[in-house]
């Protein structure tokens, strides 16, 4: 089976779906969260240079066309950290 490509909403680079994350718009409630859920979506690399400029330039909004939430922005944001693997100390 060939693999899904999707393109990131702020860096537009095509990567496959797995290595991004989605954001859907649900129908018909317009509830925007994370990877669940049918509707519009829009995907976004988890990088925080892509984050902090779909943030800045509403590129998650415009693509999703409704307003983004300040909790899904801190949501990835929370993702992003949780991904960056803790530096190891020298022994």
């Amino acid at each position: 089976m060939k693999p899904n490509y999707r393109r990131c909403v702020s860096c537009r680079q095509i990567a496959t779906k797995e290595s991004l994350w989605r954001i859907v718009r649900v129908y018909p409630s317009r509830q925007v969260q994370l990877d669940q859920g049918m509707g519009r979506s829009a995907y976004i690399c988890n990088s925080q240079e892509c984050i902090k400029e779909a943030r800045q330039q509403n590129k998650l909004g415009r693509s999703l066309k409704t307003y983004i939430p300040e909790q899904i922005y801190q949501r990835l944001g929370e993702r992003l950290s949780a991904s960056i693997p803790e530096p190891q100390a020298n022994e």
